[in-house]
């Protein structure tokens, strides 16, 4: 982008002092639109406070000017968000944002920074479209997209043998994301997705798909379900007697955080996912130590994202020294760098999703254990994506 594009947006009067702030190292304020209360607040919190770590582990200091975090609660509310972003951009005056996990509210954040060509960095929301037909050199994702996880899923089963699998899951689009990147990988593999089962979202009453299981002829059952829904059906799953004969799998968020209250039922279950417990690398050790020791809590895939936003964003205005408004050389620095995540090193496409690995991981006493790659440096296929790069 060009500067004249950021100025007109932020006023006149503001205008007249953009150049100069920057030469003087004025602060850089980023805006971090996350959720603070309600349900997926312990998630926003872990990606804040690692997203900080990453700040502090850098001097206080992203490309020479010293950052100053906007924290701001979407409350996981879609129609807040553009109200929300207004705000951050208006009256906050921000220079990059952050945001967020719910993708219904990713969106407000995904048209303001198309729109004013203000640098955006995702750290959880996976809904396609933000590195799909909506891509832009100003929109970036640290996260995932919902077709990743399961695809490689999916690969990993065809990989086991298994020539038919069905998916079950929520009737909406991180649903229907997962369901075709299930079965893309199983594809991939020479096996087949045979059925997708769905009900309304956020309903739990998983009985009539459980009784339809037995007639499908299936090896495999995977699934797409997170927090209260992801509990439910894994016990209901185990109770109906299906485990012995379809084993259950899914994409990583069926047993992320929830493999507590799972208990017994969950043991064994593979799922996959871009991060897992266990994984030996130099980044992940210092990096699970670090965020202990400033939070209390254990790492986990949210604050993972939530530092590699961090990591990209240090690593574009390193380029562009601390100019978050010249978003085309941001861009360009932060695909030609490598990020050395805790998750593993990976790249950005180029629509701006992550190239990465998929772990295979299997819960086990209480842990999601990586005992394998599902698929290496995967990229979304950014369909409808026609960024110019």
């Amino acid at each position: 982008m060009t500067q004249t594009t950021r100025r007109t947006f932020l006023g006149g009067s503001l205008a007249a002092l953009a150049a100069p702030a920057i030469a003087q190292n004025a602060p850089l304020k980023v805006g971090l639109m996350l959720p603070f209360s309600g349900t997926f607040a312990t998630l926003g919190e872990n990606i804040a406070a690692a997203f900080e770590l990453c700040v502090a582990e850098n001097g206080g200091k992203f490309g020479g000017r010293a950052v100053t975090l906007v924290r701001l609660d979407d409350e996981s509310d879609p129609s807040k968000a553009p109200a929300n972003v207004n705000r951050l951009l208006g009256r906050d005056n921000v220079d990059a944002l952050v945001g967020t996990v719910h993708s219904g509210v990713v969106m407000a954040l995904v048209q303001a920074a198309r729109e004013k060509e203000v640098p955006l960095f995702i750290p959880n929301a996976g809904n396609v479209a933000a590195t799909r037909e909506l891509c832009s050199p100003s929109v970036f994702r640290s996260s995932f997209s919902n077709w990743q996880p399961a695809y490689g899923m999916g690969k990993a089963l065809a990989a086991k043998g298994v020539k038919k699998a069905a998916w079950v899951t929520w009737e909406y689009a991180a649903g229907k994301e997962s369901a075709e990147g299930f079965g893309d990988g199983l594809k991939a593999g020479g096996a087949e997705l045979v059925k997708v089962l769905t009900l309304p979202f956020p309903e739990t009453n998983f009985q009539p798909l459980l009784a339809q299981l037995p007639g499908l002829g299936v090896d495999a059952v995977g699934s797409f379900f997170a927090g209260g829904g992801a509990i439910q059906f894994v016990k209901d799953y185990a109770a109906a007697g299906l485990r012995d004969k379809m084993p259950l799998c899914g994409s990583g968020f069926l047993t992320e955080g929830v493999l507590k209250p799972q208990g017994a039922a969950a043991e064994g279950i593979q799922t996959a996912l871009h991060y897992g417990d266990g994984l030996d690398n130099p980044k992940n050790k210092w990096f699970r130590e670090a965020f202990m020791k400033a939070t209390t809590r254990s790492a986990d895939v949210y604050a993972v994202q939530g530092y590699d936003a961090g990591q990209m964003l240090a690593a574009g205005l390193a380029a562009t020294k601390g100019d978050a408004a010249a978003v085309k050389a941001l861009a360009a620095a932060i695909r030609a760098t490598k990020i050395d995540s805790p998750r593993g090193a990976f790249t950005l496409s180029a629509s701006h999703n992550p190239v990465q690995t998929i772990w295979l991981r299997e819960a086990r006493n209480g842990e999601n254990r990586v005992i394998g790659a599902a698929a290496e440096a995967l990229a979304d296929p950014g369909t409808g994506c026609k960024m110019a790069v």
